[in-house]
C-alpha cells in the first residue's frame, strides 16, 4: 500500500491540473510513480518530459532498452517497475532466457553479446558507481555518441523511479520478481 494518499485532479490548482493532464495523456492515467510524484506537480511535470524522451525518443534501440530498464529494476528491487518494464520486453522481444538472468542476478550470463552490452553498462555504473574504459567504449561504438548519452540518461532516470516506487512503497498487486 503507498505511504501517501492519491492526489485526485480535483485537488490541484488549474496549473498544476494542466500537469495532470498532460501526464495523463501521455501514459494513458497518472499511476505508478507518477501517482507518487504528483504530490509535487512541478517535479512530476518534469520527470515526465524527461521520461517521454527516455521511453520513446531516445536513440537506445528497443530491446537493450528495455533490458536495461529491467536490470536497474531489479537493482534496485523495484517491483513495479519490474513488472511494467517485464511486459515492454517481452513486446520487444525479449528471450525468455534473457529475463530469467536478470531476474536472477545471474546476467550478464545468460544474455547475448548483444544483450549483455548495455545491461553490463548498467550493471557496472550502478554497482561500482562508475562505467570503465572498455564498457564506455564498447557502448559509444555500438551506440554513438548520443546513445552513449542516452544510455546513461536512462541509467540515472529509472533509478531515480525506482527510487521513488521504494520509498513510496508503490507495489504492483501481483509482483514477478522476488527478493
Amino acid at each position: 500500500m503507498p505511504r501517501l494518499p492519491e492526489v485526485t485532479r480535483d485537488q490541484l490548482s488549474p496549473d498544476e491540473q494542466a500537469i495532470y493532464d498532460g501526464i495523463a495523456a501521455s501514459r494513458g492515467s497518472v499511476r505508478g510513480p507518477f501517482a507518487a510524484l504528483m504530490h509535487s506537480p512541478d517535479v512530476a511535470g518534469r520527470a515526465a518530459h524527461v521520461g517521454t524522451y527516455v521511453r520513446f525518443e531516445t536513440t537506445v534501440p528497443r530491446l537493450p532498452l528495455e533490458l536495461t530498464i529491467l536490470a536497474i529494476a531489479r537493482h534496485w528491487d523495484a517491483h513495479y517497475e519490474w513488472n511494467a518494464h517485464e511486459i515492454q520486453a517481452r513486446d520487444a522481444g525479449a528471450r525468455e532466457e534473457a529475463l530469467a538472468a536478470i531476474r536472477d542476478r545471474k546476467a550478464p550470463e545468460g544474455l547475448t553479446d548483444d544483450e549483455a552490452l548495455t545491461v553490463r553498462f548498467a550493471m557496472e555504473l550502478l554497482q561500482d558507481h562508475v562505467v570503465y574504459d572498455a564498457k564506455f567504449n564498447a557502448a559509444r561504438e555500438a551506440l554513438g555518441d548520443r546513445g552513449v548519452t542516452d544510455l546513461v540518461l536512462t541509467i540515472g532516470y529509472y533509478s531515480m523511479i525506482s527510487c521513488v516506487l521504494n520509498g513510496m512503497e508503490m507495489l504492483p498487486e501481483n509482483s514477478t520478481l522476488t527478493p
